[in-house]
């Protein structure tokens, strides 16, 4: 299949091998977990940045092998907010640093089209998220509302 950006295929990769429980090596049980993950996550930490730290600190390879539910869903079932989602907030951050890149150096063609390719991702997401339920309905893109959410 073709890039979404680039028209030309990308190589194959290696792929995790099938594992269907958790490792016995894993030094954690489910409870203290789901635990620390709340309590990583009230500290600010973004999904991915936990999964990072459980991995790398506390030596839990894989969360969804252990818990049975993946970090996203661990964090809605303890009422722990999530302003956007990851993926989106990070695609936000990404687009105000260009454009303040781009007030600077208004001559930058090539930037100029990475911005217009990031935006469209991010409308994209945004129309993903609102059939998913997960934006509001009055939710809306803007340079500006990308901006204050990220001032947040």
């Amino acid at each position: 299949m073709a890039r979404m950006h680039a028209r030309r295929k990308g190589k194959s990769s290696s792929k995790k091998p099938l594992k269907l429980e958790n490792p016995k090596w894993v030094p954690l049980s489910k409870t203290e977990i789901e635990e620390l993950i709340v309590k990583l996550a009230t500290e600010g930490n973004g999904s991915a940045k936990i999964g990072l730290l459980l991995r790398d600190k506390y030596g839990v390879p894989n969360v969804k092998l252990a818990t049975g539910k993946s970090i996203a869903q661990i964090m809605k079932d303890n009422d722990v907010p999530m302003a956007l989602p990851e993926d989106l907030s990070s695609l936000l951050r990404k687009v105000t640093e260009l454009s303040m890149h781009l007030k600077d150096n208004p001559r930058d063609t090539h930037n100029k089209r990475s911005l217009h390719l990031i935006e469209a991702k991010i409308r994209r997401l945004e129309r993903y998220y609102k059939k998913k339920g997960v934006l509001p309905e009055g939710w809306k893109y803007t340079l500006e509302s990308a901006e204050l959410e990220l001032s947040r």
